[in-house]
Order: C-alpha cells, then structure tokens, then sequence
C-alpha cells in the first residue's frame, strides 16, 4: 500500500513520541522532519497539524511542534478514564466470552515470549492488544476509537511516569492469565473484579511516581 507524505510523516512522528525516541518537551523543527522522511516541508505541516488535534504536540509559529510532556496529573487522569471505560467494556463484552478467551490466550503468550526476551516495547504492544480486544467486542466502535487515544497516551505515559520493570511484567502477566481463567470458568464477577484490580494497580503506580 502507498503511503501519502504527510502519513508517513505522522506515523514516524507519532511512533517517535510513543516510544519516547522523541522525548517530552522536545522541540520539533519542519526541517528536521523533512529531512528524516524526507519530504518537503508541506506534508510535514499537514502531519503537525493532525498530531496537534490529538494532543501529542503543540505547534509554535515560525519556530516548530513541542512534543507535549506528560504531567502526573493527566497521566492519572488517562488512567481514570481508561478504568472507567474498561469497566463498562468488561460487562458488555461478557456474552462473548467464549470467543475472547481463543482471541487472548494468543496475546498472553506473546507477552511471556516478550518477557523472557526483556523486550518491553513488544511486551507494551501485546498488553495493550489484549485489553483493546475486550474493548472491542463491547461492539461500541466509539468506545473502541476513545479507548485506543487513551492507550496511545499511556505509552508516553508509561515512558515518562512509570517505568516497566521485570517485576511489573510478571505482575501483568499474572493478571491477564487469571482474567483469561475467569473467562474460561464464567466467573463473570470474579472477571470483573480482576478488570478492576488490574487497573486500581496501575493508578496506584501512577499515583506513587508523582
């Protein structure tokens, strides 16, 4: 598939800010971009213009794009957010349980498999897979598109606020498979509970680094 210039400037400048290879409070020039894509400036502005709509950067005429930093405050605030449509998605998605148990056991093992490879973007990326997917069989595609924006934040977040370690793998590894195992056994308030704990955990991290 052929990629527009200015998409493939978005997707270098967003996947650069997700993985924090471009830094909060970094200062992004048209002409740095241009000449990393290299393009011209003009699909460099289009692509600005589109992250700053989604709040990644704040542009500044004349001098360029600032790479928006996380504060603690919003970091727990995406975090409040993320629980409370997570909540709503875990009921919903409950009828389709039988299918999200084949659709996530796939996802648990990539995050072991990241793990024993103490690679933490992949393990972030299956993580984050896993939760989008019960989010998706609520069956609410505007849910689906809020809840992937708060995701998308997280990883800054998770860059800037809280650090994956080791143990924190092992923690959400631990979790998921018990979800996946509530799942299987229709323990639908013991899912639900575990859903909730899950994210009650990362708030309280989140809460911990300020």
């Amino acid at each position: 598939m052929h990629l527009s210039a200015a998409q493939r400037v978005y997707d270098h400048v967003k996947t650069g800010i997700l993985d924090s290879s471009y830094a909060g409070g970094d200062l992004l020039t048209e002409g740095s971009v241009s000449d990393a894509v290299g393009v011209s400036r003009t699909p460099v502005r289009e692509a600005l213009l589109r992250l700053e709509a989604e709040g990644l950067v704040r542009l500044y005429p004349k001098k360029g794009a600032l790479v928006v930093p996380v504060s603690a405050r919003e970091a727990e605030d995406v975090l409040e957010a993320r629980a409370l449509v997570e909540r709503y998605a875990a009921q919903r998605a409950w009828r389709r349980r039988a299918e999200l148990v084949d659709e996530l056991e796939p996802l648990v093992a990539a995050m072991r498999g990241h793990r024993a490879n103490a690679d933490m973007a992949a393990f972030n990326q299956a993580d984050r897979a896993f939760h989008e997917q019960i989010v998706t069989a609520a069956g609410n595609e505007v849910l689906a598109r809020l809840y992937r924006s708060l995701r998308e934040r997280q990883l800054c977040i998770s860059a800037e606020v809280i650090r994956v370690s080791p143990e924190r793998m092992d923690q959400a590894i631990e979790h998921h498979e018990q979800m996946v195992e509530q799942l299987r056994e229709g323990d639908e308030e013991g899912f639900l509970a575990l859903t909730d704990a899950h994210l009650q955990r990362a708030l309280d991290q989140t809460r911990a680094a300020r």
